[in-house]
């Protein structure tokens, strides 16, 4: 079983991505933002080899228009060195990597135009991977399109232009099922007529169910079908329903009892788990803890580490609830110690004298370091009652004076 989670990190410092405009687009802005993108993704793979997460899909703005006449710059071999280092990283960790093309690479769309670039598109994508010598078992992950007015159609259009691919692009590329247009099931006709894998997407089909009727579980056994043993292990997509927003918009956080329910009526226990969540890393961390096969307080303690000053702002009750379940070191209450976390994150509420006792004991860390100056702009922000301008200080000063307990704070990020 893997568990992975997609592009960004939250809470690991220097593992932001860069872009540029293409008014400032120029060689050496286009190489100076590509080092910095390769140099971030080189620290979330070290997050990601340090937490057991053995699934990441890397963001398609690693290389800033790199798909475009914009940039024309042979940037394999530029960062060939950089490439290396990653690929070397990543092969020896056993670290599955994919990536996913946002929504204007069409690949069935009436416009040649559009179909060219869509082309472009997953070459690019295709060459990333290539650089970072990953083999055809880490995938390139693609919507079939727009209906244009008759499925049918789109569908058979989608299937030729796949015939235009490199091979190698046809290697990779997988097709996933969406929330509007094509079902699981249309998705899998596609699939087995052009011999490549399909992706079951757990809310995309809550939203967009088929004709024919079956279980969560069936559905998968049945795009299981569709993956080869050169393919690698089948791969799903999982993520839960905002129930705040519109349908298909996903939650901030993964809520664990629910996730398990679906876990452990999957046919198979050890398949991909790509998690669409917007706390990223957050998520893939706790869904692995739950899922351990060796068990152990000293997981939830180091995350205990991470979370407990944004949980005391929120809930200095809930605080202590925490410290008291950790208290019994030869016991494991995972799904105990991730409800309470959920739920002190999840209320809204700002209460003034929660913030200010967790940001005096964040400050205790280098108050005695800390300039007048900055002990000024720390209590300016406390007037203020601005949460978000006191954290951005004390980021800054946690960066300063390395302080790196607090670097990994997520107190800090969230």
């Amino acid at each position: 079983m893997s568990i992975g989670y997609a592009c960004l990190n939250i809470g690991t410092p220097g593992t932001n991505q860069r872009s540029v405009t293409m008014k400032f687009a120029t060689p050496e802005k286009l190489t100076e933002v590509t080092a910095h993108n390769l140099a971030a993704l080189d620290r979330m793979i070290d997050y990601n080899i340090e937490n057991n997460i053995k699934l990441f899909r890397i963001s398609s703005d690693l290389i800033p228009f790199g798909s475009s006449p914009v940039n024309s710059l042979d940037w394999r071999s530029i960062h060939a060195h950089e490439f290396s280092q990653l690929a070397t990283k990543i092969k020896a960790s056993g670290m599955r990597i994919s990536m996913h093309p946002g929504q204007y690479t069409v690949l069935n769309s009436p416009s040649e135009d559009v179909v060219e670039r869509a082309i472009e598109d997953l070459i690019y994508h295709d060459k990333v991977l290539t650089a970072l010598e990953a083999d055809r078992t880490n995938k390139i992950i693609l919507h079939v399109g727009g209906v244009y007015g008759d499925k049918e159609v789109a569908m058979a259009r989608f299937a030729h232009n796949f015939e235009r691919l490199p091979q190698s692009v046809k290697n990779r590329l997988i097709i996933e099922n969406d929330e509007r247009s094509y079902t699981i099931e249309e998705v899998l006709t596609l699939a087995h007529k052009l011999r490549i894998p399909a992706v079951f997407d757990n809310l995309h089909h809550a939203i967009n169910l088929p004709k024919t009727t079956k279980t969560e579980a069936e559905w998968i056994s049945e795009v299981a079908k569709t993956w080869l043993p050169e393919d690698g292990k089948q791969k799903i997509h999982y993520s839960q329903q905002d129930p705040t927003k519109q349908p298909g918009a996903h939650t901030q956080t993964i809520k664990l009892e629910t996730f398990l329910a679906f876990f452990h009526q999957l046919p198979d226990p050890t398949i991909s788990i790509m998690l669409e969540v917007k706390d990223k890393n957050l998520s893939a961390v706790k869904c692995i803890n739950a899922l351990r096969d060796e068990p152990h307080i000293k997981h939830l303690e180091k995350e205990w580490g991470k979370y407990k000053y944004a949980i005391l702002e929120k809930s200095p009750a809930i605080y202590q609830e925490i410290r008291t379940l950790l208290k019994d070191k030869s016991g494991y209450p995972v799904r105990e110690f991730y409800y309470l976390i959920e739920t002190a994150l999840a209320d809204t509420t700002l209460n003034p004298g929660y913030i200010t006792n967790t940001a005096a004991h964040v400050w205790g860390y280098f108050k005695e370091q800390a300039m007048p100056a900055e002990r000024r702009q720390y209590e300016r922000n406390l007037a203020k009652d601005s949460p978000a301008a006191l954290k951005r200080h004390l980021l800054k000063l946690a960066t300063k004076y390395e302080v790196d307990y607090l670097l990994q704070s997520l107190y800090l990020y969230l």
